[in-house]
């Protein structure tokens, strides 16, 4: 099964990058490039799908702060 959700990233002070969701409740990921951070987000998602079965769609881009769709196979 595949779906889209909307994961929110964001760049921290310490210059890592932080991924979290309204769409899939828990969702926190953190990394060091923001290939890395979507990389962990997928895989936590994933976890948390098949613990709660849960998604949803939309998607925004912004400079610092930005929205990003996240397809994911579960």
């Amino acid at each position: 099964m595949e779906g889209t959700i909307k994961i929110h990233i964001e760049k921290l002070p310490e210059g890592l990058y932080l991924a979290t969701s309204n769409d899939i409740q828990g969702l926190v990921a953190q990394g060091r490039t923001i290939t890395e951070t979507m990389e962990i987000a997928r895989d936590v998602c994933k976890k948390l799908i098949e613990s709660q079965n849960l998604t949803n769609n939309n998607v925004e881009i912004f400079k610092d702060s930005f929205d990003y769709p996240l397809v994911i196979s579960f």
